[in-house]
């Protein structure tokens, strides 16, 4: 599936228009893929087009037939120090007058780091593998060379991205069990309630979660009187639990039944080593150590921790970034999803000041992202303009 995009900004946005039906992400350059990693929007393997090595040289060849440009005196964005260093030893050439830059940055930033050390006479052009920055550069008189990947890395990064698309369809398949254990039905006959009662609750618990493993493909199996086992794949319970960041059951169990419940998740290759990995998880539960996971994977190790539960009768905590975002989406105008800290602050009621606190919130926590600032004549700081990323209010 194709995603094109004007800006490199856009990838995030693109990755969430997307969504869970895509088995890997392959970005088109380290650019996007960093901006969508730093949004919290990859929930998949994802990978990117090398332009390091032979990009990087065949950049420079090109470089070498620009009169203007000595190889030996450039400056280079994006690419790390050592890919720069790691070609230039290829070709035999110095590298002490290169000038690189690896921080990810605005168009407008990136460009002026190449145009001050033109101007400055340190460099005689720039290696850039922005698009935009190129043009920007030549606008401005400054030779430039384009660093485009090469055919050779166009099919290995395909390749890549196949076998880890691949390998996360094989991981999602995972046999996964879930132990549920109910204390109150644990405690020994002389402090129960009557017989009847547990007998009652024993089959309403049992009708919720057959209830519940139908919803993911599951299946039930009563262990005894106070346990159960849930038999399922990888994928089916990661969708159950966030990523694993809830425990399965758990609320309904509470919200329905009034039950607190003990939960283990357990993978493995076969349905043994996934039961025992599940009551190695339910033990570390049982033991008040949550903050290892309460799921491990098929290797043994812990995977996310899973948060706290909220007190009985109240919601999830919702993050303060969406209630500030579901503000700000209720007065835009339609279609319009920008913002700077003025327009914000006289939506929400507040200061400049306190509105560009929140919006860098909003940035924090992947609802918004800050877009590159506006060029003006005017003296001072440039307007920061923020794209909100009102999608998010749906899925929460």
């Amino acid at each position: 599936m194709a995603a094109a995009y004007r800006d490199e900004q856009e990838a995030a946005d693109k990755v969430t228009r997307l969504g869970a039906g895509v088995d890997a992400c392959l970005f088109a350059s380290p650019v996007p893929y960093d901006l969508a990693r730093r949004s919290g929007v990859l929930t998949m393997p994802a990978t990117y087009v090398q332009l390091g090595g032979a990009a990087l040289i065949a950049a420079l060849a090109k470089a070498v037939m620009d009169e203007r440009i000595d190889p030996r005196r450039v400056s280079v964005d994006v690419l790390s120090r050592a890919d720069v260093e790691e070609a230039y030893a290829d070709l035999g050439l110095p590298v002490e007058n290169v000038h690189s830059r690896d921080e990810p940055g605005a168009t407008g930033t990136i460009a002026a780091f190449h145009e001050r050390l033109v101007r400055q006479g340190s460099t005689t052009g720039a290696l850039t593998c922005l698009p935009a920055v190129a043009d920007r550069l030549r606008a401005a008189d400054i030779p430039a060379v384009r660093i485009r990947p090469t055919s050779a890395a166009v099919r290995t990064a395909l390749h890549t991205a196949a076998l880890l698309g691949a390998h996360h369809r094989l991981e999602e398949s995972q046999l996964t069990v879930v132990l549920v254990e109910v204390p109150t039905l644990r405690e020994p006959v002389r402090r129960a309630a009557p017989r009847h009662w547990r007998d009652e609750l024993r089959l309403s618990l049992h009708r919720l979660l057959v209830q519940e493993a139908n919803r993911i493909n599951a299946t039930v199996t009563a262990i005894d009187d106070h346990s159960y086992m849930v038999t399922a794949t990888r994928g089916s319970v990661a969708s159950a639990t966030e990523g694993f960041r809830v425990l399965p059951f758990a609320a309904r169990v509470r919200d329905e039944l009034g039950l607190a419940v003990e939960v283990g998740v357990g993978m493995g290759r076969t349905t043994h080593d996934a039961e025992a990995h599940a009551r190695a998880a339910l033990a570390r539960t049982q033991a008040g150590k949550q903050a290892q996971g309460f799921a491990v994977d098929r290797e043994g190790r812990a995977l996310i921790p899973a948060p706290r539960m909220p007190p009985h009768g109240t919601g999830a905590i919702k993050p303060k970034g969406v209630e500030v975002l579901a503000r700000l989406a209720a007065k835009l105008e339609s279609g319009d999803t920008v913002v700077d800290a003025e327009s914000a602050g006289k939506m929400l009621g507040v200061t400049s000041r306190t509105a560009r606190r929140l919006l860098r919130t909003l940035v924090d926590e992947g609802l918004a992202w800050p877009l590159p600032p506006n060029r003006t004549p005017q003296p001072g700081r440039p307007r920061q303009l923020y794209r909100l990323i009102v999608e998010k209010l749906g899925s929460r």
